[in-house]
């Protein structure tokens, strides 16, 4: 059976690439097709705005933190249940480790799955000729012929069929439409990349009106047709052993401070038997009932600092569990919230958990990028000489990072200490993707089943609801 698929790509960030990947998806769900999408690289906001469109979870792709026989997998078990995919690209086409490895790029993505590439060019402050030789360049690295269309952004009316037909001249690849400057359609960014896909106003409703102006100036039936060409990829499900034994309940903050999590994550923990049940920091007074583990992943706690912090209910109840020994999770925005303080934007200092004895601050910079191997110095999530893999996007940092792992960073090869790791306990910087070592997911699920709270109620009563 036939997966049509098709990559929406770039030659460098803030070409447009999320805002037309939404205008496809919204003009692929007016043809009532069932489509799934995705976003190559360590990225959580851009599948957001996806899940806004479709309704559905967007997924990501990434070579460095699966193999290609994995990268496969995660993509076509979503694939094969919908009618088409698209695959939003990241940063520049090419662009993978290190910046100067083509290993994890968006090229590498859509080398791993087959899929054709649709090429978005901003076209701001150039004119046809240089606009010309980018294309010329890329083309000349796409070795697999996966480059099979233009979409000219930022471009006038009057300028787009001139440039066009230059370029189709030059080059003979297809232009297939553009995409005029509208300075009311853009989605503005902050220091970890996109706003959130609420702080857009009327954000569907401003996609609906867009994406029937796109299917104006761009050729749609082409994107289809292109989509419609993707190579048949062999793959097989490598799905983890689901848990035969009872459900163990997790509670997971999910709530306007913590919102960074991959999809695929939680599969694994459900497959591994967690009963995942959101709670928020901010709103709620204490954590879940009968929760045997909790998670906290990132996001912006820094933004909502006075809020979590005026939460003493909830600080104390989270502190409380955890001092009882109740095993836990937490990264990047969540390590933070653990922490004994945050300096907020507003440079006002908020108590925070106080359970990680170091306090947090904005360091004016990005303190560190991209991706890294983790390994523990003594066995406890991981299992015996087994790595996890992840990454860091961070501009806040701490007096102490935690010593009981070590980060190793591809290409250069930089080594150091990170993450405070106990028996029950995992809380550091790095953002994990589980698939690269299902290992630390059984072994959390396997310490929150020992664990047993004071308030246990039987399993059924309760509904998995994230």
């Amino acid at each position: 059976m036939h997966f049509p698929r098709v990559m929406i790509a770039a030659p460098r960030s803030g070409s447009g690439k999320t805002l037309i990947t939404c205008l496809v998806l919204k003009s692929l769900m007016r043809e009532q097709l069932k489509v799934s999408a995705f976003k190559c690289g360590p990225d959580y906001i851009d599948p957001m705005f996806h899940k806004r469109v479709i309704g559905i979870p967007s997924k990501n792709l990434d070579t460095f933190f699966t193999d290609v026989k994995k990268t496969r997998k995660l993509f076509m078990e979503l694939a094969t249940k919908t009618d088409i995919s698209v695959i939003e690209g990241a940063m520049g086409l090419y662009d993978g480790i290190g910046g100067t490895s083509e290993k994890a790029s968006s090229y590498d993505v859509a080398r791993a799955i087959r899929c054709p590439i649709i090429l978005v060019c901003d076209v701001k402050g150039m004119g046809g000729m240089s606009l010309t030789a980018q294309i010329r360049g890329f083309l000349d690295y796409d070795r697999d012929k996966l480059i099979s269309a233009i979409i000219l952004n930022g471009i006038s009316p009057g300028n787009y069929e001139h440039v066009a037909k230059h370029i189709e001249k030059e080059l003979s690849i297809p232009i297939i439409g553009y995409v005029p400057y509208n300075k009311e359609l853009r989605f503005d960014s902050r220091h970890l990349g996109l706003i959130m896909p609420e702080e857009v106003t009327d954000l569907n409703v401003t996609l609906d009106l867009a994406a029937a102006r796109f299917r104006q100036t761009v050729d749609f039936v082409k994107i289809m047709e292109i989509a419609s060409t993707a190579a048949d990829v062999e793959w097989e499900s490598l799905r983890h052993r689901i848990s035969p034994e009872m459900p163990v309940r997790i509670g997971i903050a999910a709530d306007e401070a913590f919102r960074f999590y991959y999809e695929d994550n939680l599969e694994i923990l459900r497959d591994f038997g967690a009963n995942l049940v959101p709670f928020s920091p901010i709103h709620d007074k204490k954590i879940p009932d009968g929760v045997q583990g909790l998670i906290f992943y990132g996001g912006y706690p820094e933004l909502y600092a006075k809020e979590l912090s005026e939460n003493k209910e909830m600080l104390k109840s989270v502190a409380d569990a955890i001092n009882s020994g109740m095993p836990s999770i937490a990264e990047c925005g969540g390590f933070m919230y653990l922490g004994e303080s945050i300096e907020a934007q507003d440079r006002v200092t908020y108590p925070m958990v106080g359970i990680v004895k170091t306090k947090f601050y904005n360091s004016g910079k990005l303190v560190r990028f991209g991706y890294m191997s983790v390994t523990e110095k003594s066995t406890s999530f991981l299992g015996n000489g087994k790595a996890i893999r992840g990454h860091e996007f961070h501009y806040y940092t701490c007096n102490e990072n935690g010593s009981d792992c070590i980060a190793y960073k591809p290409i250069r090869g930089k080594t150091w200490d990170c993450v405070y790791v106990g028996e029950n306990s995992w809380w550091g910087w790095p953002h994990l993707y589980y698939s690269s070592c299902a290992t630390y997911a059984e072994n959390f699920i396997r310490k929150c089943r020992r664990y047993m709270p004071a308030d246990t109620v039987p399993h059924e009563k309760f509904q998995q609801i994230l």
